[in-house]
């Protein structure tokens, strides 16, 4: 993914500052989350691939908000 996100940008594009890298990544990541239709996830965007998994699978997306990590060992 870092491969493609560069070509996409940074190799292809000169941005002269760094919010237009910003505004141009951004507006390529809404692209290729929710347009470009890939091999692996059975042909659907990331989008519709979440959605899917998430309407069949609801438990692989729940989170335990009380969870914490472990601190440092001082």
């Amino acid at each position: 993914m870092n491969r493609t996100l560069k070509e996409a940008t940074v190799r292809r594009y000169h941005h002269g500052r760094h919010d237009e890298l910003r505004s141009h990544l951004a507006l390529f990541l809404d692209a290729y989350n929710y347009a470009r239709r890939l091999k692996t996830p059975k042909g659907l965007t990331l989008y519709e691939f979440i959605w899917r998994s998430w309407a069949t699978e609801p438990h692989w997306f729940t989170a335990d908000l009380h969870h914490q990590m472990p601190g440092p060992n001082i």
